[in-house]
């Protein structure tokens, strides 16, 4: 019963040193900036730009609210990281459903603050250049795959070296997913933000593969990364200083071997 509890995070509901409600506004307000400063960018039609503009606010997110939450920003990641059992159910939710309210909420604000003349270009999701919806699904997977490989790398607990950069190495796997996905499905990448665009522009055609190619993505990352990859059981040493530690060790055991021999 206690693990059932652990797993679905019950307690998190009541335990206020669990940081559940602050860790919510946190992803709230990820997604907010996230849609509003990556959909703001669609306007100047120019892939790079929008690829960048995309792939900075993720690593300024995570480095904002990624010790509050984890910086997830993208219910691909979340779900992710709840199939690989590394957040409670619970938890996970919650955050799918604040991430979706702030990329709703980013969009709003985006489209309050643009011209009508530009409100065509607000960042909506859609097939481009005679793309399948079936190939669409496949191109949000890969994109979400190589998204939370990166995250599950990156954040590896047995990789300490990589911690300062997870945050622009994340944010930079996100530039490269929109520069391949803007030319075939505008760059869903994230259910959260695509359904942030959807609703204030009111396009929802096709909208079921940026949530289900992305999560299945996710998903497929987190597993791959955790049970075909192996994560770093501990922090790898250089070759030079493992030697030395060794041969102090060996020098040592021999040296309490000589002063325990009878005299």
């Amino acid at each position: 019963m206690a693990n059932l509890r652990n797993t679905l995070g019950i307690q998190e509901l009541t335990d206020k040193k669990s940081g559940l409600y602050r860790a919510l506004v946190a992803e709230f307000l990820g997604t907010l900036l996230l849609n509003f400063f990556g959909c703001g960018a669609v306007i100047t039609g120019s892939i790079l730009a929008i690829s960048f503009s995309f792939g900075l606010t993720v690593a300024a997110a995570i480095q904002t609210i990624g010790h509050i939450s984890g910086g997830h920003v993208n219910p691909a990641v979340t779900l992710g990281l709840l199939a690989i059992g590394k957040i409670p159910v619970i938890r996970a939710i919650l955050y799918v459903v604040v991430q979706c309210a702030g990329a709703i909420a980013g969009s709003a604000v985006l489209r309050a603050l643009s011209s009508e003349r530009m409100e065509s270009s607000l960042g909506a999701v859609a097939l481009k250049n005679d793309v399948t919806p079936v190939q669409g699904l496949g191109v949000e997977f890969f994109l979400a795959l190589i998204l939370v490989l990166v995250v599950c790398g990156a954040c590896d607990p047995g990789k300490p070296e990589s911690k300062p950069l997870a945050p622009l190495i994340i944010g930079l796997a996100v530039t490269v997913g929109h520069i391949v996905g803007i030319p075939r499905t505008s760059t869903g990448m994230n259910p959260a933000r695509a359904l942030g665009s959807a609703v204030v522009q009111g396009e929802f055609l096709d909208h079921w593969l940026y949530w289900a190619g992305p999560i299945l993505g996710g998903v497929a990352g987190a597993l791959i990364y955790t049970h075909a990859l192996g994560p770093a059981k501990e922090v790898e040493l250089p070759r030079s200083y493992t030697t030395v530690a060794t041969d102090e060790k060996e020098l040592h055991r021999l040296s309490s071997g000589k002063r325990s021999q009878p005299a």
